[in-house]
């Protein structure tokens, strides 16, 4: 079984723990071990532009934290994602600040030595387990079903650090979603900012961008959408509904998480991946499901 150390971050225990209960149902499916890093705290993403010292000894703490385990750290969160790599990338190329930095962890038995790889846990399973062995697991065919991708922006940007995909053109989550055989549609701001970042400081900027968001999908056909990004996942999930109504409008667009859909192409239960936690009702998913049941049986 391959381990990785497993680190949640802040908005998937707070907001949408339904994220990390299909991560863990699926990785367990798949042979793949998620070991909880104890102890962790925040990543220091939110404090980068207020206090950037204290972001970086908050970063430097959680990949302290996984150098002692001697493992690779995956990550659910796309801001976390960005915050450990780049963090990774600053350490390593300033060993100054890399001392001052392990003599500030050293009262609490821990040292920043840069061993540690960060990958979302997209990564793990586009790359580590691959495409190929995740198609063997899919027992319950999407076709038919068309989805909007969502990367959400840290992943991609700043593509020099992370690394991750062709920011202009990704396709890794896209790829992800058709090995379950549903069909990763066109749709004209997929590259766009849900708007969660901005919600704090500028609530009508973030609500009109995950507005237009959800509007671009419905409009270009899609059934559902699948994100990467618990940020997004609150945008336009929990968020939907008094965005719809901040409108006058009805979107009924579902949202899944990606080891949502994966696990139900694995043929596990809504309750298994979370789906009844899902702030809009998943019930056309769920539909189209039990009509493709119906078709292969009939």
């Amino acid at each position: 079984m391959v381990k990785y150390s497993y680190f949640l971050g802040c908005q998937v225990p707070a907001r949408v723990n339904y994220c990390d209960l299909a991560t863990r149902r699926v990785t367990e499916a798949l042979g793949i071990e998620l070991i909880d890093l104890q102890g962790a705290g925040c990543c220091g993403c939110y404090l980068r532009s207020v206090d950037s010292r204290v972001a970086l000894a908050l970063a430097s703490r959680i990949l302290a934290l996984s150098d002692k385990t001697g493992l690779d750290l995956v990550v659910l969160c796309n801001s976390c994602y960005s915050t450990l790599v780049e963090t990774n990338e600053f350490l390593r190329e300033n060993p100054e600040l890399r001392t001052e930095i392990n003599e500030l962890l050293a009262p609490q038995d821990l040292e920043y030595k840069g061993k540690t790889k960060v990958k979302d846990i997209i990564q793990v399973f586009y790359h580590d387990y691959g495409l190929h062995k995740i198609s063997s697991k899919v027992t319950k065919s999407f076709e038919g079903l068309k989805v909007a991708v969502q990367y959400g922006c840290h992943l991609l940007r700043p593509s020099k650090s992370t690394k991750f995909d062709n920011p202009e053109a990704p396709r890794i989550l896209d790829d992800l979603v058709e090995v379950t055989r549903a069909k990763s549609i066109y749709w004209p701001l997929k590259l766009w900012c849900c708007g969660f970042p901005t919600l704090p400081m500028n609530r009508e900027m973030g609500t009109s961008l995950a507005r237009n968001k959800l509007r671009d999908a419905k409009d270009a056909g899609a059934d559902c959408m699948v994100t990467t990004c618990p940020s997004c996942q609150i945008s336009f999930d929990v968020l939907q509904p008094s965005t719809a109504k901040h409108y006058g409008e009805e979107y009924n667009l579902p949202v899944l998480y990606y080891p949502q859909l994966l696990g139900l192409a694995m043929n596990m239960s809504f309750k298994e991946v979370g789906l009844h936690l899902n702030r809009v009702s998943t019930k056309p998913i769920l539909r189209f499901i039990e009509e493709k049941r119906i078709e292969a049986t009939a």
